[in-house]
């Protein structure tokens, strides 16, 4: 029996950035041993900030348990950036991301999304990157991780993978990397093309 793929969980919300996930979503898709399921605060249409409305295949709120989202069934939640963060529009899913934390589920964040990490502590002692630390410390009162702060595209640390705004091929390497998948057929092929462009900044 074949097993039974894992989840990763792309949270969607309106004024999402769509290009800065891109590149993950498609590489989970093509790989063999996950699922992508997007997620939404409610399965209402969202607008992405490029445009396209989608509907997310799951609520969190108030339908998703969260008993049944675990190591066993779940492999990442992931975080595009987007205006919403920094007008705490998506503070709701704040319990989703405690849980999958405290399972030992990695989230993965990018540009606005690491403003939710640093309001709530997360980045304060752990390696970390984002759009500016500058920035990251104007917008998040709570945020004190200066010293932790890595001018690099993209950086992982154990259960947190974060990156700028300008770095989508970086967030899926580092993505691709933790679910293991860098070596899976579909996603070297198509992933490895892609790697090679020439950088866009």
């Amino acid at each position: 029996m074949k097993p039974k793929k894992k989840h990763c969980y792309l949270f969607l919300f309106d004024g999402f950035s769509d290009w800065e996930v891109a590149y993950a979503s498609v590489g989970i898709r093509k790989s063999a041993n996950y699922e992508l399921k997007t997620i939404g605060i409610t399965r209402d249409p969202v607008i992405s900030m490029g445009g396209l409305s989608v509907i997310p295949d799951v609520d969190f709120l108030p339908w998703t348990d969260l008993a049944d989202i675990d190591e066993t069934n779940t492999a990442m939640l992931i975080l595009p950036g987007g205006k919403a963060w920094e007008e705490r529009r998506n503070d709701g899913i704040e319990p989703l991301l405690a849980h999958c934390l405290l399972q030992g589920i990695p989230v993965a964040a990018i540009c606005g999304a690491t403003i939710f990490l640093g309001d709530l502590g997360l980045l304060n002692k752990i390696p970390h990157t984002g759009n500016d630390v500058s920035y990251l410390e104007t917008i998040c009162p709570t945020y004190t991780g200066r010293s932790f702060y890595e001018t690099e595209p993209a950086v992982a640390s154990s259960t947190i993978i974060t990156a700028g705004g300008a770095a989508p091929v970086d967030f899926a390497r580092e993505i691709f990397s933790r679910l293991d998948i860098l070596g899976d057929e579909g996603v070297a092929s198509w992933f490895g093309y892609m790697d090679k462009q020439p950088a866009l900044v």
